[in-house]
């Protein structure tokens, strides 16, 4: 079953903390920063490490396609006198109404609580109108599993995906929470 992609802009998420907005050309270099770090790379999936020339304007170039699969948010603190970017949070649309969240916050800003108020306003905010989303984490994660059972995901069980930071396979926690 293919996916469709969008050409409908993406809408921004208020909070109190923060702004949860599309990314803009201007974000390469936070980003760049951010994911060049190996500890933020060793728990995604698709990151490299070390960073490559130019795969943070490449990601960024993605998530402004009008055809993505993909939306991206960053988690911009500027209205509250924060940094631009302090971190990421995505959904990747599925089949059947569904996506996969994902997210990565920027070492300065980790143990703050930035990863579970994301999460909640993105679910919350429901901005593609899933039925259901899926997350996965890295079993050496648990920080980012407590953020997930903190906003109402349940675990569903253990798999595995491939690291590209890592060039390994490494055992997953999946979560889901059905939105309706």
């Amino acid at each position: 079953m293919s996916l469709d992609t969008t050409t409908e802009p993406q809408t921004a998420v208020k909070t109190d903390r923060f702004d949860l907005r599309p990314l803009r050309p201007s974000d390469v270099g936070l980003i760049e920063h951010y994911t060049a770090d190996k500890r933020v790379a060793n728990m995604t999936t698709t990151i490299s490490h070390p960073l490559p020339p130019g795969a943070a304007q490449s990601f960024v170039d993605r998530a402004l396609a009008p055809d993505r699969l993909e939306d991206v948010w960053a988690m911009d603190g500027t209205a509250v006198g924060g940094p631009e970017v302090m971190g990421l949070i995505s959904l990747e649309r599925m089949d059947r109404n569904q996506s996969e969240i994902g997210y990565w916050v920027g070492p300065p800003f980790w143990n703050t609580g930035l990863a579970s108020d994301a999460v909640e306003a993105l679910v919350t905010a429901n901005p593609l109108g899933n039925d259901t989303i899926f997350a996965s984490v890295f079993q050496d994660n648990p920080a980012s599993a407590r953020v997930l059972t903190h906003c109402g995901f349940e675990y569903i069980g253990d798999a595995e995906s491939f690291s590209v930071a890592r060039n390994a396979t490494v055992q997953t926690w999946t979560y889901l929470k059905r939105m309706s």
